[in-house]
This record gives structure tokens, sequence and C-alpha cells, in this order.
């Protein structure tokens, strides 16, 4: 292949689809990507070429990790001669970086993020299949325009609303709100059922500028304020409530959240439930209408791990409040279901 040639890009980060057994025991991203895409020992649907970005496991990745993977894509699709890219990650953040790299995707062309559930080195490793899958959907004018997604198991989901939802099975990935975009078959057939949706695309920070802290606290039964006031004492400025319900917590926790919003903090509310909007509905002190009151801001549909990600990068490129809650308005709404 040369440069000049049509191709796909494979972005490698590490996480299980190259992870090894290590002698100090637990598996650990170790292979390249070039190790990684020699693993599928079969011809693959379009040219590839390789970049490795790091080889780390994705529990172990920051904001900034994750900025530094969404300026790599830009920075290959900068490259006429690319069709799309392809980004290996481990399967714990992939719901995270994918979404961070959807919201500042400008360009028609597909990325898609994907991985394993199973080492490289197990009898019955997953991600060759899982890649070889990708590679066809970021190769395919079909999947243009459809933003960032997420490959796994034969379904191709958006990025926005896509959760881990199984810590072992091979089908590790849902999106109950969001839907899915298609399928894709071992032979590389690509169906597309959804016609996705792209909304305004927000800026790319560049990594290293220093990330506001946002932190993420969960209510529960017997919670109070403890947590919450010592993120705010460690210099949050920014929360992500995970509620219970449609987004409730209590009395305490309450109050806390209309002391830090008084003091300039964005507290945004989303829930632990796995699919359904967050939506005000109860009072006694610390319901979803009484977070409303003291100034949280709702995730609509979005869940604690993206909300999370949207928020921080708000707080980077600082578009002030009320914007703030009007993006996470437009962002937390599912699409319209086709007429």
């Amino acid at each position: 292949m040369t440069l000049t040639d049509s191709h796909v890009v494979l972005l490698a980060t590490g996480g299980t689809i190259s992870s090894r057994s290590s002698d100090a025991g637990g598996a650990v991203a170790s292979d390249t990507g070039e190790q990684v895409l020699k693993a599928l020992g079969s011809p693959v649907s379009h040219p590839v070429r390789v970049l490795d970005v790091f080889q780390k496991g994705s529990y172990l990745l920051t904001f900034d990790d994750m900025l530094r993977i969404c300026a790599t894509i830009k920075e290959v699709l900068k490259d006429p001669n690319v069709l799309g890219v392809v980004v290996t990650h481990g399967t714990d953040t992939m719901e995270e970086t994918a979404y961070l790299a959807d919201l500042t995707h400008s360009d028609n062309r597909p990325v898609v993020f994907t991985g394993a559930q199973r080492a490289a080195d197990s009898e019955a490793p997953d991600g060759p299949d899982n890649l070889g899958r990708a590679i066809a959907v970021a190769g395919s004018e079909d999947a243009r325009g459809k933003g960032v997604m997420v490959h796994f198991a034969g379904a191709i989901f958006p990025a926005a609303g896509v959760r881990k939802s199984q810590t072992l099975r091979l089908n590790a990935f849902a999106n109950p709100d969001f839907g899915v975009l298609g399928q894709v078959s071992a032979q590389g057939e690509i169906a597309m059922a959804g016609s996705g949706r792209r909304l305004e695309i927000l800026p790319l920070p560049q990594p290293g500028g220093g990330s506001p802290r946002v932190d993420l606290v969960a209510a529960y039964p017997g919670a109070d304020s403890t947590l919450m006031h010592a993120a705010l004492e460690a210099g949050a400025e920014g929360i992500v409530l995970q509620g219970t319900g449609s987004g409730n917590a209590n009395t305490s926790i309450c109050s806390e959240v209309a002391a830090a919003v008084a003091s300039g903090v964005v507290v945004v509310t989303s829930t632990r439930v796995d699919a359904g909007p967050v939506v005000p509905i109860y009072g006694a002190g610390g319901g979803g209408e009484d977070l409303r009151v003291a100034g949280a801001i709702s995730s609509g549909h979005l869940r604690p791990s993206q909300s999370l990600i949207l928020l921080s990068l708000l707080l980077r490129i600082k578009p002030g409040r009320d914007r703030i809650t009007e993006i996470f308005t437009q962002r937390g709404r599912p699409p319209e279901p086709p007429a």
C-alpha cells in the first residue's frame, strides 16, 4: 500500500484486544497495532495503515488520554485517502472515549471503536472478528455521515448512549435509548438500520491544557452530603450526581447541590437506572423537582459516564451555564424514531 491508496487507519490504544498474560499475573496490554492487525490471519476488506497511540488498559485512561485519541483521529483524517478510522480500545471506558470523539468529530467519514472481551492469547479471542468487521464498517460508504460508532459482536451502535452492559459476555455493549445503527456480518456485509444524528460539533481542546475537576457522586439509601462536600473541597468545578430512579436524591444532598450551584459549580443530575430519561417529578426535599429548583441540570437520557465526559468538555471550552444547559438538553434527547 502507498499513501496515495484509499485505506482505513487503525489507531491502536491497548485494551483487552492487545492484552496477554504477564509474568506478574493478570493480562496486560502489550501487543502493538501491527500485532493486533496480524492476528486477523485473513485478508481484510480494505487496506489498513496502523498507528500506535499508546498501549493501556482503558481503566487507566485520563481525560487528557482521551483528548489525545480524538486529536489523532482529526490528524489522520486530514489525509483525503483515508476512508475511515478504527480505534481499538479497552471496553471499560470505551463509552467515554467514543462519546468524546463523537462530540468533536466534524468529518463525514466513519470512526469506529472496537475491542475485545477475551485477551489476545486466550483460547478463543474475539478481538480479530470484532476488528475485521469494524474495518469493513470504517471503509463503507453506507457508514458515512453516522458520526462515531461502536462495533461489537456484529452490532453497530451510535456513540451517544452506548454503554458496556456485560462484564464478560462477548456481546458487551447495549444502547437502550439511542438504539442500534446496524449490523455487520462476519463476511463484512453491512446492513445499516438507523440514519444516525449529527448535532453541532463542539471544539476539541488540546491535551495538557488543564482539566477542570469533575466528580461523580452517587445517591443511595442513607447517603449524606459528605462525598459531594469532599468533591467541592477538592476543587470540583462540575459534579455529576448519579441519582436514583428518574433522577432523585435526598434532602442532605439537595441542600449541598443548592450551595454548590450558588458558588458557581455546575451540577448535572443523571441516574443509575439503565434506560429512560431523567425527569424532575418528585418533591419532599430531595426529589428530582427539588434538584431542579436547586439548580441541577438534567442529563436527559445520558448516563453518568457520558454526562461526565460532556460536562468535562464543556467546562474546558467554557460556553456559560445557560449554554451548558441547552447543550445537555439537546444531547440528552435521543433521535426521533422513523415515521
